[in-house]
């Protein structure tokens, strides 16, 4: 037996069968002997369960795929079998072939040796297709069982490998902007270097988790924002609201930073009059987050939108029918909201 499904399908399955043959015996002869039920037992037992597992091990899984040479096999195990029940049956015709007692004459009345044979033909045959049918039917649970298997070994391979893409994606940008710093020779630069760190620190420790808090992913959105201010003389202009529950909900990690550095890299962050808005509201279910930054055309990245296409894989695989991602690109501004049943 390959696992325990199996085991116990057999198992309810002859189980099944044993109780309906001694009900059978019992009901249509009350007076049969012990002797007598071991031979109708035994004879059940040995032909049958040999048709069954001829079938179920050699000729399903050696023959099936040549499909006039498994029909050719079948017949003659049938054949075959037929034989030997019959041959079975003249041997204790008394136990197996008697009919009953002629009420006329007295005398004991037995089945025709055709008539049984062709019986014994439909008795092969229902275990035959018995055999099939919990064949058919284990392989079919067990294909889904491997097919399951695979698209979860599948879905956490390419979810590690975007998050690899990620993570140096968002280090690449903060040392530039680290770069740009020490290249001004600014004061700015030993900051910047330690909220880095304190960036990295929750990338490498606490991303490495499928889920986190959604407090801990805010937390982390916070100091990338204030390592970005420290780019600008006078700070960044950001305005972030939080309403609603913000506390142990799950979350992915690093879900919300792409949105985050995408209006850093593209947008206008240095504009009191039109800063950088964020918006999050959070309840035990609902999180909404959005974000709309002033479009800059200077400051353009020729490496793409790793990051947010990453992202938005990432909710595929992981929020299926349990996101929505609105991206607006106006004329002046862009918007992205985001909206996760959590």
């Amino acid at each position: 037996m390959k696992d325990k499904r199996e085991f116990i399908a057999h198992l309810v399955y002859w189980l099944f069968l044993i109780v309906i043959l001694c009900l059978t015996m019992l009901v249509s002869a009350k007076n049969i002997t012990m002797s007598e039920f071991m031979v109708v037992f035994g004879y059940f037992s040995i032909i049958n369960i040999s048709i069954f597992y001829i079938n179920y091990t050699l000729l399903i899984p050696q023959l099936l795929k040549r499909y006039w040479v498994y029909v050719l096999s079948i017949i003659v195990l049938i054949i075959v079998m037929a034989g030997v029940k019959t041959i079975f049956a003249v041997l204790y015709r008394d136990v197996i072939l008697v009919k009953g007692t002629n009420p006329k004459t007295g005398l004991m009345e037995y089945r025709d040796l055709i008539s049984y044979m062709i019986m014994t033909i439909f008795v092969s045959g229902f275990f035959i297709i018995s055999s099939c049918l919990i064949k058919f039917m284990l392989d079919w649970f067990s294909n889904i069982r491997i097919q399951r298997s695979l698209e979860t070994e599948k879905k956490d391979m390419e979810l590690q490998f975007l998050k690899s893409q990620l993570n140096p994606h968002f280090l690449f940008n903060s040392l530039n902007n680290i770069y740009s710093l020490a290249y001004q020779k600014s004061d700015k630069t030993a900051d910047a270097i330690m909220k880095l760190s304190e960036i990295m620190r929750y990338m490498i420790y606490e991303s490495n988790d499928s889920w986190v808090a959604l407090s801990k992913e805010i937390e982390y959105v916070k100091s990338y924002i204030e390592l970005q201010k420290l780019r600008f003389k006078n700070g960044a202009a950001v305005e972030m609201t939080l309403s609603g529950e913000i506390d142990d909900q799950q979350i992915i990690p690093l879900v919300l930073i792409s949105f985050v550095e995408n209006a850093f890299k593209h947008g206008v962050a240095n504009d009191p009059k039109d800063p950088i808005r964020i918006n999050i509201i959070a309840n035990q279910k609902i999180l909404h987050f959005s974000i709309t930054n002033k479009k800059s055309n200077g400051n353009k990245d020729e490496v793409g939108g790793v990051g947010l296409n990453n992202v938005e894989r990432r909710l595929q695989l992981l929020y299926p029918e349990r996101y929505k991602l609105n991206i607006v690109n106006s004329a002046t501004h862009y918007t992205s909201e985001l909206m996760l049943d959590i």
